[in-house]
């Protein structure tokens, strides 16, 4: 098991192709897909390397901003992003800031669904996500 890493840079490409295999593919539109947030500012880069290797899928995406990380994951609902947040804690041997968002309940454009992540993580674990301003900005 392992995710595959995205360049930051493809962001939000890697949500809107997430999205357009989602509306072909899952005809009841429930949570398609999450998109879990973590504040991995914490840990080392092996542990976070490590941990990635154990707890993800090879059909889930990765994509930081330093050490903010951003995991895109297919058929996965809120429920199931928690179990992952909660995989990586159990790893961690530590409580991780994280917060989730999913696709179409929290967003039917790229642009909307990460101006919500970006809101989320910044009420709910006070961290200001400048980082996907440029995502953001021009809705």
């Amino acid at each position: 098991m392992a995710g595959v890493h995205f360049s930051f840079d493809n962001f939000e490409q890697l949500v809107s192709l997430n999205m357009g295999i989602a509306d072909r593919l899952d005809e009841n539109r429930a949570e398609s897909f999450t998109i879990l947030y973590c504040d991995l500012s914490m840990l080392a880069d092996t542990v976070i390397k490590n941990s990635l290797e154990q707890v993800l899928r090879s059909s889930d995406a990765i994509v930081n901003s330093e050490k903010n990380y951003f995991f895109v994951l297919p058929y996965t609902d809120k429920y199931g992003a928690q179990i992952v947040k909660e995989m990586f804690d159990e790893f961690f041997g530590e409580t991780t800031e994280a917060y989730a968002v999913s696709y179409p309940r929290d967003g039917e454009t790229p642009k909307a669904v990460l101006s919500e992540l970006q809101d989320g993580v910044s009420k709910v674990c006070e961290n200001d996500l400048r980082c996907l301003d440029r995502f953001t900005l021009h809705l």
